[in-house]
């Protein structure tokens, strides 16, 4: 099928990508020049496991353009996925949805059939909002197009995006006309019964299950992606919460959690106790589900006490340092990782920036260090008079703490015995509970964890 993706960042363009590997026509707009034209040269301007190797694979069936315009009256099929910031009150913002929405209605042409497909996470009610923009807009133009419309969030994992689309675990489509069904069954078919021949550098996970496609209405399609955020971010929060409590009653949340995850009905992934999760997906949706919630006149303490819990403890980690060291002011402090999790440049809403940030308040002095992170971090830092660190031992040196904020891979084969040796005082403040306290302590360390 002829696709058109509008916004190429996380999802816009890791959608466009496979489903371009997997037979489609797929033509990816985004108004960023910068960013098609490092596209059309083969690089993607995200990091993203696969991403460029995919890129390449699918190169003979892919494009890239800044001219909606022009693309829009070639194609069946049409993504929406461009960002939904949050406003000041929480609320998404909706101006780039509605915008492209007008876009496309205006660039359509007469006796055109098309599916317009909101990928974007989007309030509930503007997949209608949208639909409204839409014939509106035609009926303004006296155009005749037949435009049938969907839901489609998308559940993709920053880091693993690829993997995620090629191999998920259900898809979901949202609609009110049954053309709209059958048009996304045809779409994701090469997916749904991964008829496709995986990629050498990302092969078809072992015993991995074909997936659902499960179809509903527009609403519910909307509240599903809401909904699953916040529940794999209140799954965080509850075992932070149990993190603090096993600190006060000797025990360790690293065996309560794996006592906890062998139980098929709760799972172990989410279940990993640390400084509180961040990123542009968990604190936006929880946030916009909030701000629904509110204009309904309903209140939901359970989201809003993940969301506490998860503030919390980027503050406890500040509060474990001042506990070993007392005076946290003109003491200097290295903190290894910078995004928000491993497998990606991304620093929104990082808690492992937020740290920082609360360390220079204090008057510390803060190095730092991240494998792939340091230039985006240097964009949302640079306000603040911090030492960007090349590696994570010279981020150490004479160092009287390190917190350990990203669990990176490279990080839990760090030479601990070099560090402990390497710094002024050799405390570890294991944020993410990544490196075993026997073996830090046997380096020499102090070893301080979350919940242990």
């Amino acid at each position: 099928m002829k696709i058109a993706i509008i916004g190429t960042g996380y999802v816009g363009l890791t959608t466009g990508v496979a489903l371009a590997y997997v037979g489609h026509h797929v033509t990816a707009v985004d108004t960023d020049r910068a960013k098609i034209a490092l596209l059309q040269d083969g690089k993607s301007p995200i990091h993203e496991v696969g991403i460029e190797a995919l890129l390449t694979q699918a190169a003979s069936r892919l494009a890239f353009s800044e001219a909606l315009a022009e693309v829009i009256p070639l194609a069946e099929v049409v993504f929406i996925a461009v960002g939904t910031p949050s406003k000041a009150t929480g609320e998404a913002d909706l101006s780039y949805v509605e915008g492209v929405a007008r876009e496309i209605a205006s660039a359509l042409v007469h006796g055109q059939t098309c599916t317009v497909v909101i990928k974007s996470t989007v309030p509930i009610g503007t997949n209608r909002r949208v639909i409204h923009l839409v014939e509106r807009t035609l009926a303004a133009r006296g155009v005749s197009a037949t435009v049938y419309f969907a839901s489609n969030p998308e559940f993709l994992r920053e880091g693993v995006a690829v993997q995620d689309t090629l191999y998920p675990d259900r898809i979901v489509v949202g609609a009110e006309q049954q053309e709209a069904f059958a048009v996304l069954s045809r779409v994701y078919r090469p997916l749904v019964e991964q008829t496709f021949v995986p990629p050498s550098f990302l092969p078809r996970p072992e015993g991995y299950r074909l997936p659902n496609l499960v179809t509903m209405d527009l609403v519910s399609a909307e509240m599903t992606k809401y909904a699953a955020n916040s529940f794999l971010a209140l799954k965080i929060s509850f075992i932070n919460e149990i993190a603090g409590l096993c600190e006060r009653v000797g025990a360790d949340v690293t065996e309560v959690a794996r006592g906890m995850g062998l139980d098929h009905r709760i799972g172990h992934r989410f279940l990993d106790a640390g400084i509180g999760w961040g990123g542009s997906c968990f604190p936006k949706d929880t946030a916009a589900l909030l701000a629904v919630a509110n204009e309904y006149g309903y209140t939901m303490p359970i989201i809003q006490a993940a969301r506490a819990v998860n503030e919390r403890q980027r503050q406890a980690v500040v509060d474990k340092l001042q506990s070993e060291l007392k005076v946290l002011r003109g003491r200097s402090i290295a903190v290894l990782g910078l995004s928000f999790k491993p497998g990606t440049d991304d620093v929104r809403d990082s808690p492992a920036v937020d740290i920082v940030r609360i360390l220079i308040e204090r008057g510390a002095h803060v190095r730092v260090h991240d494998p792939i992170a340091l230039s985006n971090a240097k964009d949302v830092l640079r306000d603040l008079d911090i030492d960007f660190s090349s590696t994570p031992y010279e981020a150490v040196r004479g160092a009287d703490a390190v917190v350990l904020a990203t669990a990176w891979d490279e990080y839990q084969l760090l030479d601990l015995a070099r560090l402990a040796q390497t710094m002024r005082v050799p405390l570890l403040i294991d944020g993410r509970n990544q490196i075993t306290p026997d073996l830090a302590l046997e380096a020499g360390l102090r070893y301080v964890g979350i919940g242990r």
